[in-house]
């Protein structure tokens, strides 16, 4: 299953957080404890999050208290944005179909940010195999997941406006 990091201050600001750490907004952190309401007694046999700060406070808010273990993975990060991180979100969205190979300055270029991803998708088999997993993260690692594990191609991805729901379950085999 796959969860976005909970709402920040940062998206109530229109500002892009990139590899920024982010902090969870009010919002976020009520939808994170919904989050946990809906997924804690789910046969969840782990958490594996981002490493940037609004990732691991999702995962914390919504299984602190449990016995699921929480991993921090950095691979499992948002896109680096590179000089355009904390940028307003106007002008990294405004660049992603130029940056689909092509890195932000200082940066990463999407493709790269999905082939990172995708090596950590890679050792949930081996190790998670047949168990439910909930997976922490941003839009890079949903895109990861829709490629991978759906055969979307990232230009598709790309050119869709991010609809955000009460998570994606996927299958990994």
């Amino acid at each position: 299953m796959f969860e976005t990091h909970s709402i920040t201050e940062d998206n109530e600001r229109g500002v892009a957080t990139g590899w920024l750490p982010g902090r969870l907004s009010a919002e976020g952190r009520r939808l994170a404890a919904e989050l946990g309401d809906r997924r804690r007694d789910d046969g969840v046999a782990a958490v594996l999050t981002s490493d940037l700060r609004r990732a691991v406070e999702t995962a914390e808010i919504a299984f602190g208290g449990t016995t699921v273990p929480v991993l921090h993975d950095w691979r499992l990060r948002e896109c680096d944005y590179g000089r355009l991180n904390g940028a307003p979100s106007d002008e990294v969205v405004g660049q992603r179909r130029h940056r689909l190979t092509t890195p932000y300055p200082g940066g990463e270029s999407w493709e790269r940010a999905l082939d990172r991803v995708e090596r950590c998708l890679g050792d949930l088999s081996p190790r998670w195999d047949g168990c439910r997993v909930v997976v922490v993260g941003h839009v890079a690692t949903r895109w990861a997941f829709d490629r991978a594990l759906a055969g979307r191609s990232l230009r598709d991805l790309v050119d869709e406006d991010f609809a955000w729901q009460e998570g994606w379950v996927y299958e990994v085999r």
